[in-house]
């Protein structure tokens, strides 16, 4: 039986590669994300691509409502979802936190923390009830060190580590597997995001060293999700090989 792989955040970067890495491992694809046209976009690419069906669902996670009522209104035969990538996440700005942008914060906690939440909690129900599940949360080399100015995204990305500890306990007797997956630095629109939309910026944070790719995350998450049922990778710390910790790099400039 084809299973079913549920990914948010899945217009750019990590999670738009996860979608098509499991795409071509034969999953259907059930894609969220704010942008409309995006989804559609990679719904008709990867419909083209590969002998599969996908469903995108245009809401934003931050939105409790419409989280609850378009993932408890899913189709009958989108709703046994075997994988679950909480991929979904943002940060905004680097302040020290007496300067901070309180709207900046909220957005944040909500994306990152309270968003993952809500659609966890839709989905586990369903994993119990069969018995079976893999939820991979995509964490952060700032959910392992706070480095200056990070502070809130930071404490959203630790609140991700607690969460994929405590979501790996209380699943336990229904033979739901839960991975954390951190990665270091990835080039994808994060940065852009994070200062605003301004790419010079942006693509100074990545200058003198190879960055990961949204693909390379998507391949661990691969590997992980194709595991034996018995084997899983609770949690993996991905870094490019240039850069050894949130603020130490080897760039070449």
């Amino acid at each position: 039986m084809t299973k079913i792989a549920l990914i948010t955040g899945a217009t750019s970067g990590i999670g738009n590669a996860c979608a098509k890495r499991l795409a071509a491992e034969s999953y259907n694809i059930i894609i969220t994300g704010r942008r409309a046209d995006r989804l559609r976009m990679l719904q008709e690419e990867l419909e083209n691509m590969h002998p599969v069906q996908v469903l995108p669902l245009t809401f934003d996670i931050c939105d409790r409502k419409a989280t609850e009522e378009t993932l408890l209104n899913l189709p009958e035969k989108w709703k046994n979802i075997d994988v679950l990538i909480n991929n979904a996440g943002l940060a905004l700005n680097l302040n020290t936190i007496d300067e901070g942008n309180l709207d900046e914060w909220e957005q944040m906690i909500d994306t990152n923390l309270k968003g993952l939440l809500y659609v966890t909690r839709m989905v586990t129900p369903s994993m119990k009830s069969l018995g079976r599940g893999h939820i991979i949360n995509i964490g952060s080399i700032a959910g392992r060190e706070v480095y200056p100015k990070g502070n809130v995204y930071c404490a959203t990305k630790y609140a991700v580590d607690a969460l994929s500890k405590a979501m790996r306990i209380d699943l336990l007797p229904y033979g739901i597997k839960v991975t954390q997956i951190c990665p270091g630095a990835v080039e994808t629109e994060f940065s852009q995001v994070r200062f605003a939309g301004n790419k010079e910026r942006a693509i100074k944070v990545y200058e003198g060293y190879k960055p990961l790719t949204g693909e390379d995350v998507a391949n661990v998450v691969a590997f992980a999700v194709g595991l034996p049922a018995h084997v899983n990778i609770n949690d993996l710390l991905l870094m490019p090989t240039a850069q050894a910790t949130a603020t130490i790099f080897d760039k070449n400039i």
